[in-house]
């Protein structure tokens, strides 16, 4: 009887222990399905497109990168993120540069800079949120003054130029145009320039002098047309600073030879605009054909030629208008490559003191490239600051979000309106504001300058055309984007003789800003671009 009642007790025990054990898996079995139904929710940082993944917790961890996040959201959507443990989540990523909008709208493609990580999964939601932009203003703000000082840093630095692979008559006499340069005669006066615009007068003009007399220039017949060596596809409109050049450059007798060891510079004659427009493939949000394209020709012109490798690329260049071409050049190939670029952008790719910032010029007709120049003295000029456009980027709506809120009656702050109502602004106002769209160039500078009208650059990091030999700010205004609430109260705080002092500057820097049909004048546009060039390349002979 003991023994039956033990084996009783023995099986009731195991029992116990198998509804426990039965118990415990389910239990594990419920959390488990728990936990992976959690559906981890990602936020895109909008800076630099990072992909953050968001766990719900009452702490936010204080980690130096989520400070900035959090505090970058705050800045850029006007509303506090939650509180949460943010952790970063490894993904693939591609340079993809930007998201581009479909060709042909406005300036074609105007985009940011950024980077693109593959997207994870995104629960969905039945709200319909807001769409926002990824550009926001610079966490870096280089002044004109600190680009002053980069460009003398590098342009007096030997280890920031590269020794040729074997020496050359030319390599000397670049050497003889920086020494002469250098030690130019003093030029107290000259009737054709305005010693005030310039930093140095006596060094421009003896750089452009040696220019003139020394400077030759090979072109590539290599090169597919329309994208190479065809500018009438290109003559007007935002890009046609890409068209006019090359033209005026392909047709120039003063400057090129048919004999490629006697130039200083080689040309690479492309459109950038029209490489967009032959090669990209609409909503695609690629442009890998587009860089392979020209790295191909890239490969061309060296398997054809040894003058590439001689110097590593250092004294080639192009000019590109396309907001694309930064990207589309960066690196690679084109390290040391001189880029003539009208999206120049100190804070991302241009390389201060190698490359040029080319003028966006914006041209209704070939036949008159320069339009109606000129406008009203400074006594009718009775508008304080005017500004019309597009509201690209994330200027621009600050811009006429703070005059149409509280408008003032000196400031006419618009959006688009008629093209002659827009010159006979320009011509009647003392400032015109010229404010970034999706990139930093805009065509409203020398737009400004033609119609005498004082710049106002609102813009941060634009590198603007020939700094190298202009002081810009004797002659235009550059306002920090962050200080647009405050644009009128810096205006008139400019003292009247002040004012009247940089509009006379205006026009007498606008023969630097003029296309010419048939032959280039002398200082105009055409050969600012090339002393540009020529003055960044002597520059980088040691």
């Amino acid at each position: 009887m003991d023994h039956q009642n033990r084996v009783l007790r023995l099986m009731g025990q195991a029992g116990t222990c198998r509804v426990l054990l039965l118990m415990v898996m389910v239990v594990a079995i419920v959390l488990g399905l728990q936990y992976f139904e959690l559906t981890p929710i990602f936020i895109v940082s909008p800076g630099n497109g990072t992909v953050f993944r968001v766990t719900e917790s009452n702490n936010i961890t204080k980690s130096a990168e989520n400070e900035t996040f959090l505090a970058s959201q705050e800045a850029s959507t006007g509303f506090k993120p939650f509180n949460s443990t943010v952790v970063f989540k490894n993904l693939e990523h591609k340079f993809l540069n930007d998201s581009p909008k479909a060709p042909g709208q406005d300036r074609g493609n105007e985009t940011s800079s950024s980077l693109h990580s593959l997207p994870p999964k995104i629960p969905q939601s039945n709200k319909k949120h807001e769409k926002r932009s990824t550009k926001k203003r610079p966490l870096v703000v280089i002044s004109i003054t600190q680009m002053n000082n980069m460009i003398m840093k590098r342009h007096s630095n030997p280890n920031n130029s590269l020794a040729p692979k074997w020496g050359s008559k030319v390599d000397k006499e670049l050497k003889t145009a920086r020494n002469n340069i250098k030690n130019a005669d003093l030029v107290k006066k000259d009737d054709t320039l305005y010693a005030p615009l310039y930093h140095n007068l006596s060094a421009f003009k003896r750089s452009y002098e040696l220019m003139e007399q020394t400077l030759k220039v090979y072109v590539y017949s290599e090169g597919d047309r329309p994208i190479f060596h065809q500018p009438e596809a290109i003559m007007e409109g935002v890009y046609a600073s890409e068209g006019w050049f090359m033209k005026q450059m392909e047709s120039s007798s003063r400057f090129l030879t048919k004999d490629p060891t006697k130039a200083h510079l080689f040309y690479l004659a492309f459109s950038s605009r029209i490489l967009q427009q032959k090669l990209y493939v609409r909503e695609s949000h690629r442009r890998t054909n587009l860089v392979k394209y020209l790295r191909d020709y890239i490969d061309l012109i060296v398997s054809n030629y040894p003058f590439w490798n001689r110097t590593s690329g250092s004294d080639h260049f192009f000019t590109a208008c396309h907001d694309w071409a930064p990207a589309e050049t960066r690196g690679g190939p084109y390290m040391n490559c001189i880029r003539s670029l009208c999206n120049a952008d100190v804070g991302k790719d241009f390389v201060v003191g190698k490359d040029v910032s080319l003028p966006t010029t914006k041209i209704s007709s070939a036949q008159k490239p320069n339009g109606n120049v000129g406008g009203n003295r400074p006594s009718k000029r009775t508008i304080l600051a005017f500004f019309a456009g597009s509201l690209h980027g994330y200027v621009r709506p600050i811009l006429l979000n703070r005059w149409s809120s509280t408008p003032e009656p000196d400031m006419k702050i618009f959006n688009r309106i008629d093209h002659k109502s827009y010159i006979g602004f320009m011509k009647r106002s003392r400032f015109c504001v010229c404010a970034k769209g999706y990139e930093v160039n805009s065509p409203r500078v020398v737009e400004s300058i033609l119609y005498g009208c004082v710049p106002v650059i609102i813009s941060d990091n634009i590198v603007p055309p020939f700094f190298e030999v202009l002081d810009w700010e004797s002659f235009a205004v550059f306002v920090p984007e962050k200080e647009i609430p405050n644009l009128r109260k810096i205006l008139i705080s400019i003292p009247l003789r002040r004012y009247v002092e940089m509009q006379r500057r205006v026009l007498k820097v606008q023969q630097h800003f003029m296309w010419h049909d048939g032959e280039p004048v002398r200082y105009d546009i055409f050969h600012m671009i090339l002393h540009s060039v020529w003055y960044n390349r002597v520059f980088q002979t040691f």
